[in-house]
């Protein structure tokens, strides 16, 4: 559940105690991405080895034709520049299935090729770009997107009345749609997965590709009802089997593609998933998947859409707690990384509780959602906001070592991370130093390792002078 895309952010020395002085950052952004991250176990590595941690925002376009840049809405070389700039390493872009085979078995080169051009556009500035098979309310039939229409033959009744996102999932006939979709009973899983992997062969060889997610928010259909109160391991053990299908397709294009696996939607309702959970459903076998997953308040996303008291955001600390604790287990059992590939809200204090879980567990996200400032006024920037302090972080990009322990104050700025270096990895650590913050210039100092970068610099690196784990603190000078 969330907004829709066009909704959000729119033009909205030594081994012993080394402090620095303070110093006042300058440009530095991060250089054009070279190499495709890879995963290995929980977590997800570049080419040094280095252990990544990935902000950034989404970028779904919902609307045919699909991905133009310079429409004011499809990110461009100046978006690049602009999210480089306050620290954002990704981007989920939207693809659409109906973009990708607008007619049974005809694949659209030319959308393709868009992709393709703005990941190059993404990966020149060091971000790095998950594309998104995107889907809400399955198709346009519905008043969604992101289904052709002829991928199933169930249409609306005409007794029956729409009651518009996110409520038309109960529709019987979108019910009746989704279980033909994962019973294959027209082949539109077959289809899906030939336009997955014409998009894995079309981008096999960009670097800035942080890998495909096989399917946005699906609904369970028919089985709906069995998701309550505990989950549905049914339906979830049909739905790994299309998971798993779908990323066999993809390796016969790419088999080193990360491949990102969503749990169905009835999760932002407070439901865990079953996938993954012996004997109730098999093992993730396949070493390049990796855990994509929403975090979203009931309380507040009412609030929202159907008008509720605000009052009622009080709720949303627990809430995020059960879909953290869900998230928790199901990396614990699976042992692969996870992403919060959803979050956002207008509400600072919703977005809050996100961003602290996240940090806790050294998770990446990308926030929901970012509209092209192209064609806007010269100098626009919605990230200038109390929603901008809160997104834009002092973080560890890369990590020569394993993440013990991260902080981030958005209030003060104050930045406090523990990692245990790697004395094999020759490349530094390097954190970004938030440019919403010390306004006045910021303080560095490390304990067990030593700043290598110039004074000033956007990005500070570090590098450790020992095995112990090493210590750093940035805050305001």
């Amino acid at each position: 559940m969330r907004r829709p895309a066009r909704a959000l952010l729119a033009v909205a020395t030594a081994a012993g105690l080394l402090s620095g002085v303070p110093v006042h950052a300058e440009s530095d952004e991060g250089p054009e991405v070279t190499d495709r991250l890879r995963i290995s176990g929980r977590w997800m590595l570049d080419e040094h080895d280095r252990t990544v941690l990935l902000h950034g925002v989404n970028n779904v376009d919902k609307t045919a034709p699909y991905v133009q840049p310079g429409d004011g809405f499809t990110v461009t070389a100046e978006d690049a520049e602009l999210l480089a700039r306050h620290g954002f390493n990704t981007v989920r872009l939207g693809v659409s299935f109906d973009g990708l085979m607008p007619r049974r078995g005809d694949i659209d080169e030319a959308y393709l090729d868009r992709l393709a051009q703005v990941v190059e556009t993404l990966g020149e500035e060091g971000i790095r770009v998950l594309l998104d098979n995107h889907q809400d309310g399955l198709s346009e039939a519905w008043g969604g997107n992101g289904f052709p229409d002829w991928a199933v033959e169930t249409e609306p009744f005409p007794w029956e009345p729409n009651p518009g996102f996110p409520l038309y999932y109960l529709m019987p006939s979108m019910n009746k749609a989704w279980d033909e979709f994962w019973n294959n009973t027209h082949g539109a899983v077959d289809h899906l997965g030939d336009a997955l992997a014409a998009l894995a062969e079309r981008v096999s060889d960009e670097p800035a590709v942080l890998g495909i997610e096989l399917l946005n928010e699906p609904w369970p259909g028919s089985a709906f009802p069995t998701c309550f109160p505990a989950g549905c391991p049914v339906f979830d053990r049909e739905y790994q089997a299309v998971h798993e299908k779908l990323t066999a397709r993809i390796r016969e294009a790419d088999p080193e593609m990360p491949v990102f696996w969503e749990p169905n939607v009835t999760w932002n309702q407070l439901m865990p998933t079953h996938m993954a959970e012996p004997p109730l459903t098999p093992p993730i076998t396949d070493d390049q998947v990796a855990f994509s997953f929403h975090d979203y308040c009931i309380a507040s996303q009412a609030a929202i859409y159907l008008g509720l008291p605000e009052q009622l955001l009080g709720a949303c600390p627990a809430q995020h707690e059960l879909t953290w604790s869900h998230a928790d287990a199901f990396v614990e059992r699976a042992n692969v990384p996870a992403m919060v590939t959803e979050f956002g809200d207008s509400e600072p204090r919703v977005l809050a509780h996100t961003l602290e879980r996240a940090d806790q567990r050294f998770v990446g996200w990308q926030y929901w959602h970012y509209t092209s400032v192209s064609g806007a006024e010269p100098g626009a920037d919605p990230f200038r906001s109390e929603i901008g302090d809160l997104l834009v972080r002092t973080y560890p990009r890369a990590t020569a070592g394993t993440p013990e322990a991260m902080d981030f104050d958005a209030d003060t700025g104050e930045f406090e991370y523990t990692y245990r270096p790697d004395p094999t990895i020759p490349a530094p650590t390097e954190i970004y130093v938030s440019d919403r913050h010390y306004e006045t210039g910021y303080s560095v100092s490390v304990r067990g390792g030593r700043v290598t970068s110039p004074p000033g610099a956007r990005t500070v690196t570090v590098e450790a002078t020992g095995t112990e784990p090493v210590r750093v603190r940035i805050r305001d000078s």
